[in-house]
C-alpha cells in the first residue's frame, strides 16, 4: 500500500497541478521532475510486492472479477502515464488539452483503487 500511495499520490499531484490546483509555483513539468524519484520508488514497490501478494492465493484473485477489472485499469493507467501523461508533464509541453490529460488519469487511478477495494466483497 505504501509503494502504490507514493505512486499514485505523486501522480495525482502532477495532474491537480495540470488541473491548475495547487502547487503553482512550479510548473507541471517542473513538479513531475522533481517527485520523479518518489514515484519510481513507489512503482517499483509495487512491482515487487503486487506479484508476492497474488501468489498468495492465486485461485482467488484469478477469478474474482473486481480484481480482473483492477489489473485491466492498472496496465491502461499505466501505459497512458508513461505516454501521454509523461508527455503532458515534459518541459517541451507541445501538447494540448492538459486537463483533459489530468482527468483521465485521475479517472484510470481512481478505477485501479476502486477495484481493489471491490476486491474486499467479491
Amino acid at each position: 500500500m505504501l509503494g502504490f500511495s507514493l505512486f499514485v499520490g505523486t501522480t495525482a499531484v502532477v495532474d491537480f497541478r495540470l488541473l491548475g490546483r495547487g502547487m503553482r509555483r512550479q510548473t507541471a513539468a517542473e513538479l513531475a521532475r522533481s517527485l520523479s524519484p518518489w514515484a519510481s520508488s513507489g512503482l517499483v514497490v509495487v512491482l515487487l510486492s503486487g506479484p508476492l501478494l497474488f501468489s498468495s492465493d492465486p485461485e482467488m484473485y484469478d477469478l474474482s472479477r473486481p480484481f480482473q477489472v483492477k489489473m485491466v485499469c492498472l496496465l491502461l493507467a499505466l501505459v497512458f502515464h508513461y505516454t501521454v501523461h509523461r508527455r503532458a508533464t515534459s518541459p517541451s509541453n507541445k501538447v494540448t488539452g492538459g486537463k483533459a490529460i489530468a482527468c483521465v488519469s485521475l479517472a484510470l487511478w481512481t478505477s485501479v483503487i476502486a477495484g481493489g477495494i471491490f476486491m474486499g466483497f467479491a
